[in-house]
């Protein structure tokens, strides 16, 4: 992010801010020593390691503790002013994926900057190409939920926008980011298909029926955030 970032290499001691990036650290065999409590997978790993606080509300003096050499994190999912604290005592690498292009990118820098640039390019060919079996097979125009009361959509400049172009969707959300919604709104929009995903809003069937009362045009799905939202090596362990 066009920041100049020292630290020992490679790095011995990580901790992670992002529930993806934690699964595609640990995937490539580095070793953590901190994570967020949002942060999954892989179960059997990130269990036994000690919880930091959440992506916006990390505890700062809880990281140091840890002695890291490095942290990792990402300028959506973390808080600038725990950021700016935390680069005060130790070194943090920040990324910025908004594209899948970005995602890609991730395995090549983290190969670079924790020494294990094989296994990261073997990975990122296995994302690559569940990527090209995925692509063009959907079709309509959806809307996809993050958020109930107040409604909250994907839009334009996100991660999950271009997934679902990449999948074969046209968004019928136009804003950037996430923007609310009324249900007038909604209505207004027409979605062929509304997804409700799983996260960070865990939509359950209650609110299916609900949509499905509210808009009898449209399609209402349950989805799994984690395979539309987390870049990364999730993406090889999820259906679509």
């Amino acid at each position: 992010m066009g920041r100049e970032v020292t630290f020992n290499f490679p790095p011995r001691r990580v901790v992670s801010l992002v529930p993806s990036l934690t699964e595609m650290l640990c995937d490539l065999g580095v070793e953590l020593v901190g994570r967020t409590r949002f942060c999954i997978h892989p179960t059997e790993q990130v269990k036994k390691l000690p919880s930091v606080g959440g992506t916006k509300d990390f505890k700062v003096d809880r990281i140091v503790d840890l002695r890291p050499d490095l942290v990792i994190g990402n300028k959506e999912e973390n808080y600038r002013e725990g950021i700016e604290a935390l680069e005060q005592h130790v070194p943090v690498w920040m990324t910025d994926i908004n594209t899948i292009s970005d995602s890609l990118q991730v395995w090549t820098d983290f190969g670079e900057i924790t020494n294990t640039t094989q296994e990261a390019k073997k990975i990122r060919s296995s994302v690559e190409q569940k990527l090209a079996s995925l692509k063009s097979t959907k079709t309509g125009e959806v809307l996809y939920l993050i958020w109930y009361k107040p409604w909250m959509a994907a839009g334009s400049q996100t991660y999950i926008d271009e997934f679902l172009s990449h999948l074969g969707y046209s968004n019928v959300i136009t804003d950037s980011r996430y923007p609310e919604l009324t249900l007038e709104q909604m209505r207004d929009l027409s979605p062929e298909k509304i997804l409700l995903s799983s996260e960070p809003f865990p939509f359950k069937a209650k609110h299916q029926r609900e949509l499905e009362l509210l808009f009898p045009e449209s399609k209402v799905e349950l989805v799994d955030g984690e395979a539309y939202s987390w870049y990364g090596s999730r993406l090889l362990k999820v259906g679509i």
